[in-house]
């Protein structure tokens, strides 16, 4: 008996600090990331705090210990987080075929420095989105190599930044682009583009966007080795580059007479101070309103990391959306269909 309450004291311990971290996490998207870059940096611990916190839960409820109100209440506290992190269910739509599909999809320029080993990586993607067959294709870490595989897409933008890497952004569509253009992050090769796309005689503006890399390997054991305190900095200043990069998108999004989609890889959560600023601006997250399960988005080992988004003015009725489980890239393509 006395080991088992000397566990419980450990363990309460634990619950504590845990909870206090998972409360202190909530304020995140209220502080801009260049007062404190280093705090922000929790956000990205969010999904972890908040599976910790459930299991914390029911380690107390199985032992029927009334500690389990410490982690009961944190997470009644931040219900909304939970259903960020985790969707039972998505949007019931009757007719699926409605309005255009959108896909995004960081192709880690189409493995062309044999990350994966397999030398058909590019063909891969090819064939894998020719099935999908996405009426609009947002590419990140886009590479020029893989431009002859989405020839019967007749509207295309390439923005390729660096004369040796010849990578960026790409946007592929079966509908006309009236208009295009690119915003230039400056002091970095990340970027964002738009296009006005001419829609059953509507004009709607995609915008296609890579915010500041942070540069994380997908393998758990190089998060947590020697280097974790330089990593933590690094990571740090990369928020602070990526708030820098949302100004220059919302200033120009506010200018735009037209409705608006964003989609691409936000290098954060929704969890973060740059996910409540475009949700504060009327953006409707695709896979809050129609999609299921952990969302996860980036293949990092044990962690359901959801860094990639499509996002829609509110006028828009998302009906379905999708994650794809294809491990092209160290990112998973997801896929969304927008009602008019």
């Amino acid at each position: 008996m006395k080991g088992m309450n000397l566990l419980h004291s450990i363990v309460f311990i634990l619950n504590s600090v845990f909870a206090l971290m998972l409360f202190t996490s909530y304020a995140l998207p209220f502080v801009p990331p260049r007062s404190f870059p280093l705090l922000s940096v929790l956000s990205l611990s969010v999904p972890v705090l908040l599976i910790i916190n459930v299991i914390l839960l029911f380690y107390w409820i199985f032992f029927m210990k009334r500690a389990f109100l410490l982690s009961a209440l944190v997470l009644l506290l931040g219900f909304q987080k939970l259903t960020s992190l985790y969707k039972f269910s998505g949007q019931k739509v009757e007719n699926t075929e409605a309005g255009f599909s959108l896909m995004s999809y960081n192709v880690r320029s189409f493995n062309l420095f044999k990350w994966i080993p397999d030398d058909f990586i590019a063909e891969k993607i090819g064939a894998f989105v020719k099935t999908a067959n996405p009426d609009v294709l947002c590419f990140q870490d886009f590479h020029t190599s893989g431009s002859h595989l989405f020839v019967n897409y007749p509207y295309q933008l390439e923005k390729i930044r660096g004369q040796k890497s010849k990578s960026g952004l790409a946007i592929y569509s079966k509908y006309p682009i009236l208009n295009s253009g690119s915003l230039e992050f400056p002091d970095t090769s990340n970027n964002a583009v738009f296009v006005d796309l001419l829609i059953d005689k509507d004009t709607i503006r995609f915008y296609n966007v890579h915010f500041q890399s942070l540069k994380i390997s997908n393998e758990v054991n190089d998060i947590n080795d020697k280097n974790y305190e330089l990593m933590t900095n690094r990571i740090g200043k990369a928020f602070v580059k990526q708030q820098k990069q949302l100004e220059i998108l919302l200033a120009h999004k506010k200018k735009s007479p037209y409705r608006s989609i964003l989609a691409g890889d936000f290098n954060n959560t929704a969890f973060s101070y740059l996910y409540k600023s475009l949700k504060d601006q009327g953006l409707k997250d695709a896979f809050l309103e129609a999609g299921t399960g952990f969302g996860q988005t980036y293949n990092l080992k044990f962690f359901p990391l959801r860094i990639d988004f499509v996002m829609v003015d509110d006028s828009f009725d998302v009906n379905n959306f999708k994650c794809f489980s294809q491990k092209y890239s160290d990112h998973f393509p997801i896929m969304t269909r927008v009602g008019l």
